[in-house]
């Protein structure tokens, strides 16, 4: 299928060819017909695109904040790599999508194959919606007035932030679209409006809807003629849905407000506010979130556990309805807002008129005529189809004589940052990546050179041309993945967690001990415990082999925080830091004692997430490991810190750069230039094996063994 993507490296935008989507639990497939191009919202992402890295800088100042503290921790190289990684990543452009759907993913009600329904779905002929996220068209709605909903349900939730009533004076300032379907609302609400902005034919047709208008360009004074129109007592409320870098829009709606007025921020401005504005009028200012109630929370947009109406009677999905009810009644009318339509194949043309090649208000985008009704299924899933890269006509590519062909199962940040160049680097063959929206995998598929892209995961564990699979998918996906890749009798690398559950470890030792006794050669199960294999590990494991006695081991990690709502957070989708990221520090001490764990014991700080915590390991040698995982520490701090008393002596490993050792004979330090965590070595050893055989890189039982523990160590919070 075809789809918009906005390149933020450079400010290409591109209608390029990506997989179709499948319909996943809780979302809905959607055939395209029409979209609406938000002029304001993506212009900003245009021009952000094509500015330099200065440039970009200046308007991020809070991401400088954070690439200066990666700096200081990780060193200047991986900060560079990680930025450039994160840059190079494509954008897929839209959130205002009119179609048909094809496909009602399981758990979801009351949406049929063939429903005409507007969503915030992106510019693509297919695309996958949460359901929350989506509503019935009324029949009485064309698919072009339709394509307004999204942006119509912005201008609404400022509308109920500013809670008007009936006869009261409300200032709209900046009237692109959302500013003129706020006027629009405002007008339909019984208040009396001003609009203000610097072109002609906005205020135009904000006068048509209405208002009475304040044209900035030929010098109107806005706060004298809103001190007209609020007959001397100023205004009620002013509602800022311009976009701009100055402060001035909300002074100056402090200056025409009334004692005890309101000001809701829908746009982007400057928010440099003068104390005084507000003191003496005791004023409110709020800024408003999108679509309303529900929008970025992920319990309500991915999850689709909707809000009680008696408590939140106006969630973004009910902020849709109420759009879409109006547009049926002809209280909306959308019609003077549409100044061009272009078909899908002409988006190139649509965005030089985004980017400012002649004036513009509402673009529509039109989708070329889908099948529906029997044959929309049938057309999803040709569409759905591997995409080739590294070919032009065929979607398999043999690899080279002697190199393991891969897949990769998930093209987040860290695959295409780190896991995916690794394994380039250690020779592997890439044949196919997937992922589940179809852009992530089309990026690496395209950078790294993989011979095909897909969304079709099932279809990549039968593949006769591919041998092993990376999975790189969230946590809770691991273990299914695993057991379905051994199954179909794929070598496996897994990056950690292995699996969240004692019950998925069950089943995965099950699955590996059948195929036992089918197979005499098995695949091989790997995890992407790294640390074991970083350099300076591998000098530590050295060192310590001229040991006898027990080791002591403190392993302090400064984590960082992280948001009790990331998914991470979440037991059931990432199981939280102790599993999916502790099991990391269990391993390398694991490793480094080259003993069993006999004991293990956790104490955690009270708190929403629990990743303050010490976790206590003993080992059957009589070695004793003590991890400290914080998240409460600085950033200024090194993020992992490795201690280690045996016989007299100690080693320090800071960050996984300087390597001190005291008391040794013929050591005293080992210091690199760059970061090196092991992953390259981890990839290298997992390709070797295959290659040439021998011992797994990490005996499955220690896996087994780490992962039971993370588990275990989990529940005891």
């Amino acid at each position: 299928m075809k789809q918009i993507l906005q390149n933020l490296k450079n400010g290409v935008t591109e209608l390029a060819e990506v997989p179709c989507p499948s319909a996943g639990r809780g979302s809905l497939l959607i055939s395209t017909t029409c979209s609406l191009v938000s002029a304001g919202t993506e212009r900003m992402l245009v021009d952000f695109g094509k500015a330099g890295l200065l440039a970009k800088a200046r308007q991020q100042p809070d991401k400088v904040r954070m690439v200066l503290d990666k700096v200081r921790t990780d060193g200047l190289m991986p900060t560079v790599a990680a930025v450039r990684n994160k840059l190079d990543q494509p954008l897929p452009l839209g959130y205002c999508n009119v179609g048909r759907v094809l496909e009602a993913g399981a758990g979801v009600a009351g949406f049929a194959p063939g429903d005409r329904v507007a969503s915030n779905g992106k510019h693509a002929e297919v695309v996958r919606v949460p359901v929350n996220l989506c509503v019935r068209v009324p029949d009485g709605v064309s698919d072009e007035q339709a394509a307004f909903t999204v942006v119509g349900a912005i201008a609404l939730q400022g509308i109920r932030l500013a809670r008007p009533t009936l006869g009261e004076t409300v200032v709209v300032t900046g009237l692109g679209l959302i500013g003129l379907l706020t006027v629009q609302l405002l007008r339909a609400n019984g208040c009396r409006v001003l609009g203000i902005d610097f072109d002609s034919r906005k205020l135009e047709v904000a006068r048509q809807f209405g208002a009475e208008t304040v044209n900035l360009a030929v010098g109107e004074d806005p706060l004298a003629v809103a001190e007209r129109f609020s007959r001397g007592r100023g205004v009620d409320a002013v509602l800022i849905t311009a976009a701009t870098k100055s402060s001035e829009p909300v002074h100056q709606a402090a200056l025409m407000c009334r004692k005890r007025g309101r000001i809701v921020l829908v746009g982007v401005t400057g928010l440099e506010l003068s104390r005084a504005d507000f003191f003496e009028k005791e004023l409110s200012f709020q800024v408003s979130c999108s679509y309303g109630p529900g929008r970025y929370d992920p319990a309500y947009e991915e999850q689709g556990q909707d809000y009680p109406i008696g408590f939140v009677r106006w969630t973004e999905q009910r902020n849709f309805e109420a759009v879409l009810d109006m547009l049926a009644d002809g209280r909306l009318d959308v019609a003077p807002l549409i100044s061009h339509r272009f078909p899908l194949e002409q988006a190139a043309e649509a965005y030089q008129v985004v980017g400012g090649s002649e004036p513009s208000l509402g673009i529509l985008l039109h989708y070329p005529a889908a099948d529906q009704g029997e044959n929309a299924l049938a057309l999803a899933a040709l569409r759905r189809r591997e995409v080739p890269l590294a070919a032009a006509s065929v979607a398999v590519v043999a690899a080279p004589a002697g190199a393991v062909s891969l897949a990769f199962i998930g093209a987040g940040n860290y695959a295409t940052a780190v896991l995916i160049p690794a394994f380039k680097a250690a020779g592997a063959h890439l044949q196919t990546v997937a992922s589940s929206t179809g852009v992530s995998g089309l990026h690496a598929g395209r950078k790294f050179g993989f011979a095909a892209t897909t969304t079709d995961t099932a279809g990549v564990l039968v593949d006769p041309a591919v041998q092993a699979v990376v999975i790189t998918t969230r946590h809770d996906s691991h273990a299914r993945l695993v057991c379905a890749a051994l199954q179909a009798g794929k070598h496996v690398f897994v990056e950690k967690p292995l699996c969240l559950t004692l019950a998925e470890l069950n089943e995965i030792e099950a699955a590996y001990s059948a195929l036992s006794t089918q197979h005499s050669a098995l695949p091989l199960l790997m995890v992407g415990f790294n640390r074991r294999f970083a350099p300076q590990v591998q000098k530590i494991k050295g060192l310590l082999a001229a040991v006898t006695g027990p080791k002591a081991m403190v392993m302090t990690v400064n984590a960082g925080a992280i948001p009790p709502d990331h998914w991470t957070q979440d037991p059931a989708a990432g199981g939280g830091r102790i599993i999916g990221e502790a099991c990391h520090f269990i391993d390398l001490l694991r490793f480094l004692a080259a003993a069993p764990i006999s004991d293990h014991r956790i104490l955690a700080m009270q708190s929403a997430t629990n990743d303050t915590a010490t976790i206590q390991l003993a080992f059957a040698d009589g070695s004793l490991g003590t991890i400290h995982y914080f998240a409460n520490g600085s950033k200024s701090f090194p993020k992992e810190r490795l201690e280690i008393f045996a016989a007299g002596r100690v080693l320090q490993l800071d960050n996984f750069r300087r390597l001190t050792g005291h008391g040794w004979p013929g050591f005293s330090k080992m210091n690199l230039w760059r970061q090196d965590k092991g992953q390259q070595a981890c990839a290298a050893a997992f390709i070797k094996t295959l290659q040439q055989g021998g011992q797994a890189p990490i005996p499955l039982a220690e896996i087994l063994e780490v992962s039971r523990v993370a588990i275990e160590l989990a529940a005891g919070l």
